[in-house]
């Protein structure tokens, strides 16, 4: 799995996919330095004339709900509907989902549209699932990843969608395998955004990567080593974010090799 990592690492710094971002406001900047960061070009745009266009001009779209209203809520469908149209795959990210009715509303819709990619964490996933219907253990903010792995293979039987949970593991589930990965530090959790980078990420490498399994897991574990090996030479949460994208640009085949610490369950 490490020699598959870096060919994906590779790839996309060699490609560099267009990735059409509609993003929360929170995390722009960050969003697009870290697409930089592993080679990718990112483009945020949001208005209503201009999305089937730059749909058509990019290689994958990244939808994050972080901060809704009514006007981006129809910039995202449109996105994910022309995305479809196009054959183009496309990665949501649920942010604060079961929070408020609205928020839930607008999932169900983009749900529908069979997203290639859900990423959240455990909280997200067991609301997105419980608002389908599934069993779930219900919603807390303090649940572990391993207890949403149900819920995430509900969505991926339900929405067809390679479902990333993240947490201290992070969880891929898809129908060919469950990939669990052991990287990352807790201090990443003190910096507003680095889920959404995270998101963002694996939005450029489903760009540029055929095999959609495979770059959910190769950018996963990328920004989770990243973030372990900056989190080791960081003094703080700033320094942090500095030291991770640097590590996103310059992460080398060793570093990869040395850090991963993953299982792979094939599906029975």
């Amino acid at each position: 799995m490490e020699q598959i990592i870096w060919k994906c690492i590779l790839q996309i710094r060699n490609t560099s996919p267009l990735v059409h971002n509609i993003t929360n406001y929170v995390v722009m900047n960050n969003t697009a330095n870290a697409v930089l960061a592993v080679g990718a070009s990112p483009i945020m745009a949001h208005a209503h004339a201009e999305i089937d266009d730059m749909v058509a001009i990019c290689q994958s779209v990244v939808i994050n709900i972080g901060t809704l209203d009514e006007y981006w809520v129809s910039s995202m469908i449109q996105a994910a509907q022309k995305a479809n149209q196009l054959q183009k795959p496309w990665i949501l990210d649920p942010v604060g989902s079961g929070a408020t009715p609205y928020r839930d509303t607008v999932l169900e819709q983009l749900l529908l549209l069979r997203p290639t990619v859900i990423r959240g964490n455990a909280s997200e996933i067991l609301a997105l699932a419980k608002n389908n219907k599934a069993t779930t253990k219900g919603v807390d903010s303090t649940v572990q990843s391993n207890e949403a792995v149900s819920a995430a293979h509900f969505l991926n039987q339900q929405f067809g969608s390679i479902v990333c949970i993240s947490g201290e593991t992070d969880i891929i589930v898809s129908d060919q395998q469950t990939i669990c990965v052991h990287n990352g530090s807790t201090m990443m959790t003190k910096v507003t955004g680095l889920g959404c980078s995270a998101s963002a990420v694996i939005g450029a490498y489903i760009a540029g990567i055929e095999n959609k399994l495979d770059a959910v897991v190769a950018a996963t574990s990328l920004f989770s080593i990243s973030g372990e090996i900056a989190a080791k030479q960081a003094a703080g949460t700033g320094s942090l974010q500095v030291l991770l994208l640097d590590k996103l640009y310059n992460i080398t085949q060793e570093e990869i090799q040395q850090h991963i610490r993953m299982e792979v369950k094939n599906a029975e």
